[in-house]
């Protein structure tokens, strides 16, 4: 969350003002001491985020995810006719 000291805020208010409705929340300062957190008046109207973990129960990962395919790709590497000096 960006900090902005009270002068900026000052000069670039419209600015700010459109991003805090996009649901960018910043705080403004007063000599580098935070005042005041300035947030969507309506958090309903901001678009949705995505979110870690949003696909939950949708994506499976198989068991052997870690090792599948592991022949296949070692041998793309092994066969490449690389000779080790």
């Amino acid at each position: 969350m960006d900090t902005i000291n009270i002068h900026e805020a000052k000069t670039h208010l419209s600015r700010l003002i459109e991003k805090a409705a996009k649901g960018e929340a910043f705080i403004i300062a007063k000599a580098g001491k935070p005042m005041v957190k300035v947030v969507p008046l309506d958090e309903a109207d901001v678009a949705d985020r995505r979110r870690i973990g949003f696909m939950k129960d949708m994506i499976v990962v198989p068991e052997d995810f870690d090792t599948m395919m592991a022949e296949e790709i070692a041998g793309m590497f092994n066969d490449s006719g690389l000779r080790s000096r």
